[in-house]
């Protein structure tokens, strides 16, 4: 796994062992940075259940201002913070190893891009999902990575179902501020 684009180009990323993380495919990494190609130019980026970090620390390379990183396992956070050293953008991000229910409760400095990749079957995305849009900025955008058989809503919050997108059997959905 690499970094696709921008200042940390090409630098390999390491991930966990074992099958406790599911790192996005490159393939399905490239897609949403297609997505969100022109967006990321000096946002704050939230990397929700974070696994190795990959998400946030390609925004970072692409020019995202701060990128925050959650995951409650004491490895994953490990990973992260290798990485982000690794790459050289430790100084945009700040790691919390915390429950990402709790902390996107407990925040109040709103996010412009946010990834939501939970462990897939869990409901973590959908209780996840309305937290999350209640700190994210009217222009932003959040983006769930999760499997074909689940089911996200139209709407939540102030933030509705833009696009969809079917990549074999995962699917990334798009949600925006209703007023974009």
């Amino acid at each position: 796994m690499r970094v696709i684009a921008g200042k940390a180009r090409g630098r390999r990323l390491v991930t966990r062992e074992g099958s406790e993380t599911r790192p996005t495919p490159e393939r399905v990494k490239e897609a949403i940075f297609n997505i969100i190609q022109f967006q990321v130019e000096g946002r704050r980026v939230l990397d929700a259940f974070a696994g190795s970090g990959q998400l946030g620390i390609e925004t970072l390379s692409r020019g995202a201002a701060h990128a925050d990183f959650i995951d409650r396992s004491k490895e994953s956070v490990a990973v992260i913070q290798k990485n982000l050293e690794s790459t050289g953008l430790a100084q945009q991000a700040s790691v919390f190893q915390t429950d990402t229910l709790l902390f996107l409760q407990r925040k109040s400095l709103p996010y412009d891009i946010c990834f939501l990749d939970p462990p897939y079957r869990t409901g973590l995305l959908q209780q996840a999902l309305p937290l999350c849009a209640a700190i994210m900025n009217s222009g932003g955008m959040i983006l769930c990575e999760y499997p074909a058989d689940e089911k996200l809503p139209d709407t939540v919050g102030l933030f509705q179902r833009y696009r969809t997108y079917k990549y074999g059997k995962i699917m990334i959905t798009t949600f925006v501020h209703k007023d974009v």
